[in-house]
Parts: structure tokens; sequence; C-alpha cells
């Protein structure tokens, strides 16, 4: 359950990070991925991200470069621009990596592609990783502006004991299967061990309850994740897998969010958008933002283009922080709606005024009331358009009537 926050249901797999147990091995190459940048192992991510541009303009596909050393660079700095990455590779090589989705090639390709297939397989790189797990948390738009840090109590299964060898499967986790299709016809089948449930050790689990810090950081968006390393629950040779907190944006009430930017919808009267309005804003970190039209600035219906685009304006500076450097943020925008007088005619004092103050006012034409029909307005709906005149079943019997596709009269002389 969550401590000042919105709970998970029920009890979720878990575990503390590092919780894997596991020891670096001697022989560890932790230099690979450095090398492959050209980059010094207490390089920062300035340096890195500088060595990685620098060597992707090089070695693109599309610019002539290699297409292995091009996905060699670009794993190395996936890793080495991931603070929890790095600090498993520089603990435990590729090892510590293996079991992330690194340049969407896989782990079990993450040796061959640094070592040509030559160095270690995935069977002696050390023990496979169990399955992540996943969980939305949903987070409002405040707390991803400001920033937040909430308590939660998970509870993952651990193991108790040493395992033992499956005694069914005999340690193989699968089990083959003879069946008769017929006479004289037979078939042999793989399926998962029952007894086991596939892991070839069958061991007893007690659950374990942890109380967690989840730290939702400046700027974050929807779609990102906080990854606790090795909580997941403890699986016979296998290390945890980590637990996935994957950040759902809640609707705010005023703001719509794209990137760093902040989009605000603000109505005005016609009296305002001509004569100047004041809004009063209540920012996301609690600050109130006065906003203020200019003296004779207009705001208008559309904006000039040669699309129907909705008249736009921005306050710089004032969106969402950068994940990562949330002094650098992006702008609010504000977006305007025009509201006209309501279909009630207006007094003819009030446009007789209007006339004599507004630009540009209506020049009477010269014209002769008996030579002319003279005609007023209805509202409309643009939606129904192209639909006047008679029905369309109307229009398609008489076009069938002239094509002589209706019934034929004939009148017989005697």
């Amino acid at each position: 359950m969550f401590f000042g926050g919105h709970p998970f249901g029920g009890g979720m797999p878990g575990g503390m990070p590092g919780g894997s147990g596991r020891a670096p091995s001697s022989d560890v190459d932790t230099t690979k991925l450095y090398e492959t940048l050209g980059v010094d192992k207490n390089a920062d991510k300035k340096e890195i991200r500088k060595a990685y541009m620098k060597l992707s303009r090089t070695h693109h596909p599309d610019k002539g470069g290699d297409a292995h050393k091009f996905k060699e660079i670009s794993a190395a700095y996936e890793i080495l621009s991931d603070e929890e990455k790095r600090a498993q590779y520089d603990k435990y090589g590729l090892d510590g990596v293996s079991g992330d989705d690194v340049g969407a090639t896989g782990g079990e390709d993450l040796f061959s592609m640094f070592f040509g297939g030559g160095g270690r397989s995935r069977r002696s790189a050390g023990p496979r990783k169990g399955p992540s797990v996943n969980h939305p948390m949903k987070v409002s738009l405040e707390d991803l502006y400001n920033g937040k840090t909430v308590k939660l109590a998970v509870n993952r299964k651990i193991i108790q004991g040493t395992p033992v060898e499956c005694t069914k499967c005999k340690g193989q986790g699968a089990i083959m299967e003879i069946r008769q299709m017929g006479p004289g016809m037979i078939t042999q089948m793989q399926r998962t061990c029952d007894q086991c449930g596939g892991q070839g050790q069958q061991c007893t689990f007690k659950s374990e309850r942890k109380v967690l810090e989840v730290h939702v950081e400046k700027g974050m968006r929807e779609g990102d994740k906080i990854t606790f390393s090795g909580m997941s629950d403890e699986v016979p040779k296998m290390e945890p897998g980590d637990i996935n907190f994957i950040i759902q944006e809640k609707e705010h009430e005023l703001f719509k969010r794209k990137g760093a930017d902040l989009l605000a919808v603000k109505t005005v009267s016609l009296n305002q958008a001509l004569c100047g309005f004041t809004w009063k804003v209540k920012h996301l970190d609690g600050r109130t933002l006065v906003i203020k039209s200019r003296p004779g600035e207009v705001i208008k219906p559309e904006m000039n283009t040669k699309e129907a685009l909705p008249f736009v304006k921005v306050v710089p500076d004032e969106g969402m922080p950068s994940k990562g450097n949330p002094f650098v943020r992006g702008n609010m925008y504000v977006m305007f709606r025009v509201e006209f007088p309501n279909d009630n005619e207006l007094p003819k004092e009030v446009v007789a005024e209007l006339r004599k103050l507004l630009p540009e006012p209506d020049v009477p034409e010269n014209y002769n009331p008996d030579e002319v029909e003279e005609v007023h307005l209805s509202p409309a709906d643009l939606r129904s358009f192209g639909k006047g005149g008679a029905s369309h079943s109307s229009n398609e019997a008489h076009d069938e009537d002239e094509e002589g596709g209706g019934q034929q009269v004939q009148c017989q002389q005697s």
C-alpha cells in the first residue's frame, strides 16, 4: 500500500535494489563500452554524449558508415548514458545489462555484438534474469512539475532454504511425453514440468514486505519508467527481475501538455479581445501569474495563415521543467477563443457608437429597393452544406424515369 499516495491493489512482487546478491567476477570486462565510444571510464554524461554524437555522424549507415559499428556505438551509449545501467556495467560488465532490451538487439546478442561471437556465451555469462514486472503509476501534472517522493510497500516472494533438483524432470524443467497417434504411429512431445513449473528445481517461498521510496523526477513524462533493479520475486537459478513503475499522467483541469510545453485555453469576450484583458492563473508550482494583454493588442479569432489555425500567444519559459535539467523549461501557450455577442440584436444606440469607434465601418451600397431583392441571413450549420434541394431518393427516382428505368405502359390497339 502507499503511505501518503494512491495504493496499488493487492500484493506485488518486489525486492530491494541490489538484492540479487551476485558478486562481480574477477575477470569481468568493464572497459569495452568506454573503448567503443573512445572515452575515459570517469567521463561524465556530457562527454559521453559528445563522443556518441561525433561517432554516430561518422558511422551512420545513411552516410556510408558501417551498420555493425553503428549498432555498437548506439548500444554503448544507451548503457553508459543511463546511470543505473552504467553502474551495473561497471560492476558486472555485460552480465549486468544482458537482461535489458539494449538497442533492440536482445540481451543474448550483446556479447556477440561486442566480441564478435567469440566471447562468452549467454550460458557462461552467469545466471539469467527473471522477468520484470510493470505497474502503472498515475501522477498529477503538479507532481511531474515539482517532483515527488512516495513511499510504497510491496510484497515479494523469496526462496527459503536451499532449492533441490526436481525429481520429476531431473532438473531439466521439461519432460518428454510419448503419445500413440494411431496403429503403429507414435509422437514425442516436450512439455513444461508441472511439478517445478519449468524451473528444474523445487523450493519453498516466504513472503517479504519492503517499503520503497518511489522518486518522481521533475519533468518526467507519460511512459517514463522508475526502475528498482532486482526487486521482483526470487526464482531458482535466476536473478530476480526488476519492478518498473510506468508514469501515467493525470488529466489537468487547465493545462494540456506536449513535451515540455503547456497549453491553456482562454475564452475572451469581444470587448476583451479589442480593448484588453487580465487573467489570473495559478501555476503548477503554486505561483500566481497575471497574464495581461498589451495596450492596443488585439486578440483575433484566427491566425493570419493560409490554414484556419486558432489564435495563439506564448509566455516564454513557463512550461514544464526538462527531465535531467529542470532549470531549462518549456513555454506556456495560450489559445484564445473570442466570444461574440449572442443572437439578440444589439441596441441601435450601441451599434451607432460602435460604428463611430471601430475601424472600417460598413459603407452602404447604392441601390433601388424596387429593382433588387433584399434577403436576410438565418442560422446555419456547415455540416448541412451539400444536402439542400430535393431528397436524394427523389432525385434517383427522377433519373430512373428519364432513363426509361420506370414501369413501361403499352397501349393495345384493336
